[in-house]
């Protein structure tokens, strides 16, 4: 399972190949479009970064699945969207806009969650090595 450090890192990594490139590299990953998702840390209270790669989009919906790599604690990301669904997001290298998050549940989660394995089948094994749940956020545009 991927560590805490790990995981930063390459977050890190993958930040610096962005800026070092002026956008022009690190937008997709694994066949699939990456997203800078910024939190606000559930005790901290602090902004938190993240990248993460969307292996489904609807409409102006982004879904992103806190699989981290099947490890049995869900991610820090998620567990602060979570508590609070008011988020940020870079897509495709665009401003930075405001987005809400929610958890797909029910047939909706059903659906999505067919429609990855079947594109992205690594998703299966993450789940096959956990014992929770895989989450699927889904990211949409704020009103207002």
């Amino acid at each position: 399972m991927p560590s805490d450090l790990l995981m930063k890192s390459m977050n890190r990594f993958h930040r610096t190949l962005l800026t070092v490139s002026r956008g022009h590299l690190g937008w997709k990953a694994g066949g699939m479009p990456v997203l800078e998702l910024t939190t606000t840390g559930r005790r901290s209270g602090e902004k938190r970064v993240s990248m993460l790669t969307s292996p489904v989009q609807q409409g102006d919906g982004i879904v992103v699945v806190a699989s981290r790599g099947g490890d049995p604690v869900h991610p820090a990301w998620f567990l602060n969207l979570r508590d609070d669904p008011a988020v940020e997001v870079v897509w495709k290298g665009q401003p930075k806009r405001p987005m809400t998050a929610r958890i797909a549940e029910g047939e909706e989660r059903a659906k999505l969650w067919e429609r990855i394995i079947a594109d992205f089948p690594h998703y299966g094994g993450y789940q096959e090595k956990t014992t929770r749940q895989l989450p699927l956020v889904v990211l949409e545009p704020t009103a207002g």
